[in-house]
């Protein structure tokens, strides 16, 4: 069931999107060659817990870290890990917040240095994917435009979408119903309506869109090997259209 968030309830998650905004704003700005991966989920950790909020990732399901710190190949849910980022290499950081018991789930996908204009293409799309959905989403608009919308634009630009692994609806846990598939036919799946809370992600590679789950139980990775990038917002279906719940405020 897709749950409608109440006046009071939105407002706390607008208070803990603006937290998870500013720490992955903090992040990206660390981001660069030599810099040790754990000092991110470090930092995470600190600033989340400074602003009052918990990281609703560490212990769900046994999740160790605040933060999932993708690299290159990898997609989704890899637990930082004592590496080094290098020059030329893209990372996918992932990040949710508990707060006033509410939750709130965000992603990006950074440059580390210099990057080739191919990367640079399938980060620009991955995002543009993002933006799109959000575009398009409104009361009377379904789940299935969405996916529609994300997997049209990433195909047409050389890329694939992945297609085992969802968005989904967030605010009272981590996931909650529905599923969003970042592919399907426009006008199918669950209609949107005022005060639904959804939670965006987007994840394009440059080759096939078949993913392995390794074996530590975590860490998924491009079964081809090709980079992929990821970008995620918790939004918020208003009557006028749509408002992203983790964009930060200027």
């Amino acid at each position: 069931m897709i749950t409608i968030k109440t006046k009071e309830e939105i407002e706390k998650l607008r208070e803990g999107g603006q937290i998870l905004a500013f720490v992955l704003d903090e992040l990206k700005k660390m981001v660069a060659p030599g810099v040790e991966i754990m000092a991110l989920d470090q930092k995470a950790e600190e600033l989340i817990a400074q602003a009052g909020g918990v990281p609703s990732f560490k212990g769900y399901k046994g999740y160790p870290n605040a933060i999932c710190a993708s690299l290159n190949q990898e997609v989704v849910h890899c637990p930082p890990a004592p590496r080094t980022l290098k020059e030329g290499d893209i990372l996918s950081l992932d990040c949710g917040v508990k707060y006033k018991e509410m939750f709130t789930d965000s992603a990006i996908t950074v440059p580390v240095g210099k990057i080739s204009p191919e990367v640079e293409k399938l980060i620009k799309v991955t995002k543009e994917c993002l933006d799109r959905a959000i575009n398009i989403s409104k009361p009377g608009a379904t789940i299935g435009d969405v996916g529609a919308i994300i997997q049209k634009h990433a195909e047409e630009n050389g890329f694939s979408v992945v297609k085992s692994l969802v968005g989904h609806g967030v605010g009272h846990a981590v996931h909650e119903d529905p599923r969003i598939p970042n592919y399907s036919e426009a006008g199918t799946g669950e209609v949107m309506k005022e005060g639904m809370v959804f939670a965006y992600e987007p994840m394009v590679n440059v080759g096939g869109s078949q993913v392995d789950f390794l074996p530590d139980g975590w860490r998924v990775k491009t079964k081809d090997d090709s980079l992929s990038a990821h970008f995620e917002h918790t939004v918020l279906i208003t009557k006028n259209g749509c408002n992203i719940i983790t964009k930060l405020n200027s």
